[in-house]
């Protein structure tokens, strides 16, 4: 699948989580809490469609973001566990788009993805360094971007941790204390947060 029009539902289980936070991927901007703007796709045109989803295996924080500061949040696709994601609808021009900034590169590059449903390793970053192939929603292909290796344990920073309660807290069914023990029960969490302090970063 490399034609650059066709839509795929791209998983997002960190930051964008929160649909604000995406669109400053997509349509250019700066999020709230992050230091850094982004220049948005070549197409900027909103995700067709987004929705609530649970992925298989664990949520981890790691690494450091020149972004938000502290851990980055991957996708590990060992046992049995819930991820929340939101998975939002996207030209695979804009997938492409999205993940060079995520790399820090310039837009422009076509993404081709593996034609088996494989890992399609995109060579823009040795951090999330590879798009998962999760199946499909509503026949179409759906991918997640995750590292092969994560790095060492790191607690995320209150900005990036306030941005993913902002996502759970729409359309996930979540209430406050679910969305609270959700990020206090993920690898490199604790015992940085505690749960009294996460709950101190929910959305008034």
């Amino acid at each position: 699948m490399s034609d650059p029009g066709t839509c795929v539902w791209y998983a997002a289980y960190g930051t964008n989580l929160s649909t604000e936070r995406l669109g400053c991927y997509v349509a250019g901007g700066r999020p709230p809490g992050a230091a850094r703007h982004y220049d948005g796709c070549r197409d900027p045109s909103p995700p067709r469609d987004h929705r609530p989803v649970e992925l298989t295996g664990r949520l981890a924080f790691a690494g450091e973001s020149g972004v938000w500061g502290g851990g980055m949040a991957f996708f590990v696709p060992d046992g049995d566990g819930v991820v929340h994601a939101r998975a939002y609808l996207l030209r695979l021009e804009q997938l492409g788009d999205l993940v060079a900034q995520e790399a820090r590169h310039p837009v422009g590059r076509d993404l081709v993805l593996a034609a088996d449903g494989g890992p399609t390793r995109h060579g823009f970053s040795r951090t999330y360094d590879v798009l998962l192939d999760l199946g499909e929603l509503d026949g179409r292909r759906m991918l997640t971007l995750t590292g092969t290796r994560v790095p060492t344990a790191a607690a995320p920073s209150a900005a990036y941790v306030r941005t993913m309660l902002e996502g759970l807290a729409d359309g996930f069914g979540l209430d406050a204390d679910a969305r609270v023990g959700y990020v206090a029960g993920a690898d490199g969490v604790a015992p940085h947060w505690t749960v009294e302090a996460l709950r101190e970063l929910l959305p008034a």
